[in-house]
């Protein structure tokens, strides 16, 4: 089930980098930089207005992949991994959608665990790739036999 995912892309979605919201994203991570939230700082700074945090891609709606339902129990966070290509801009619109690169199957402690290897990606609205981010989702046994994956 999960194996005839790979390739499936959603639709892209626009997202806004909304002042409060980086401001409330950094706070919670515990990094209140002034290059995030201080706007005379991101005035100042080389990108002449404030950016937002590494991870902050993690808060964006990047729709849903058709037929690729996971359950809501059983899903553990692998791995996260991002690259820019430029910070991302307070202000900004960034257009994201999903892709789901691959799916496989590993024997551990804890049964047979699916892994599944999915790439969020964000693009201006001229089409500029700003960013990628590829995450692991670990599926345990249970949550597996429950797709009937």
């Amino acid at each position: 089930m999960l194996k005839e995912s790979i390739g499936k892309c959603s639709d892209k979605v626009k997202n806004t980098i909304e002042r409060g919201a980086v401001r409330k994203f950094a706070e919670a991570i515990g990094d209140p930089a002034p290059i995030f939230i201080d706007e005379q700082a991101g005035a100042a700074s080389r990108y002449k207005q404030n950016i937002a945090p590494p991870t902050f891609p993690v808060t964006f709606d990047a729709g849903k992949i058709e037929g690729l339902d996971l359950p809501s129990k059983g899903l553990i966070h692998g791995e996260q991994i991002y690259h820019y290509e430029r910070p991302l801009l307070v202000g900004e619109d960034v257009y994201c959608w999903m892709e789901v690169k691959d799916y496989y199957e590993k024997s551990g402690n804890f049964g047979e665990m699916g892994f599944l290897v999915v790439v969020k990606k964000g693009q201006s609205p001229d089409g500029e790739l700003l960013f990628t981010e590829e995450r692991i989702v670990i599926i345990n046994e249970a949550a597996r036999k429950g797709m009937a994956v």
